[in-house]
């Protein structure tokens, strides 16, 4: 038991292997090679953008960051979402943008929230420097944990209060979705639907905060940050569904085995990034 819930709680912090070298990206709509200006232009008609990652790849957060500085440059007022930070720290990620905490003190602060600030600082100092609002949308680690150890029912009336969901709706999709990725590692007993109502929760918390975000900021394009098992369809994005109607897309990266062409098609995202370097606008 235990084994199967490290594998199962693994995975929620990291999906997939690495990018390939093949410089082009798959428009999974319409089932066709696109180009970079063909998906920016795109995404700037949404309201909500996730661009999935595997946390320690450094190459999805370099196609991140510069998803992040197509927008902007192109005139789009951007904001970016965090699962890299709680809700409790939305202060700190304030001063930072506003120049008033410097990178030795926010680097700290970051490494409260997640790890690894080396991977991130790219897209955090062009936010500072370009006053980009970073909005943090997780939520406190350890009421994950205990769900995924034991089920959302085992939650205390208070802390069931200070989440969006009174009860958690696995859908098949979702539970076929973590079977495949999981490759051999899920059962069908309590631990994998332990796991698969935490990542439930996770996502639904984090739709709830992006939905409010854009609630006081109509104008604003959210660009989510998450991992790619937060990051695809039916993950934030089926949850967001839930509370109202937004125009959304899905960026994966492509994860040889798991998030290809051979496994995820337009139900899972709209676009495959399938290169290191997505290369100039044209």
């Amino acid at each position: 038991m235990k084994k199967i819930l490290f594998s199962l709680l693994s995975f929620g912090l990291s999906l997939g292997l690495c990018l390939t070298a093949a410089a082009h990206s798959y428009d999974l709509n319409a089932r066709q090679v696109t180009t970079f200006s063909e998906i920016i232009a795109d995404l700037r008609l949404v309201q909500v953008v996730f661009i999935g990652e595997m946390h320690g790849v450094a190459a999805h957060h370099s196609a991140q960051l510069q998803v992040i500085k197509a927008l902007h440059d192109g005139g789009t007022q951007v904001s970016i979402g965090l699962e890299m930070f709680r809700q409790d720290g939305q202060e700190a990620l304030d001063r930072w943008v506003a120049g008033d905490m410097d990178e030795f003190e926010f680097g700290g602060i970051f490494l409260q929230n997640w790890s690894n600030w080396h991977a991130y600082r790219d897209i955090f100092i062009f936010a500072r420097d370009k006053k980009i609002p970073l909005r943090g949308l997780n939520i406190p680690r350890e009421i994950v944990r205990q769900v995924a150890r034991e089920g959302f029912d085992s939650l205390s009336d208070g802390q069931q209060n200070l989440l969006p969901l009174t009860s958690c709706n696995v859908s098949p999709e979702y539970r076929d979705f973590i079977r495949r990725s999981l490759q051999g590692h899920a059962d069908n007993g309590s631990a994998f639907e332990h796991f698969c109502e935490a990542q439930i929760l996770w996502d639904a918390s984090m739709a709830e905060k992006v939905a409010e975000y854009l609630q006081q900021h109509p104008q604003r394009l959210v660009v989510v940050l998450a991992g790619n098992g937060h990051s695809w369809k039916h993950g934030i994005d089926e949850q967001l569904s839930r509370i109202g109607t937004y125009r959304t897309r899905v960026l994966l990266p492509e994860v040889p085995g798991r998030i290809d062409l051979l496994h995820i098609d337009s139900d899972d995202a709209d676009y495959l990034l399938q290169g290191v370097e997505l290369g100039p606008l044209h």
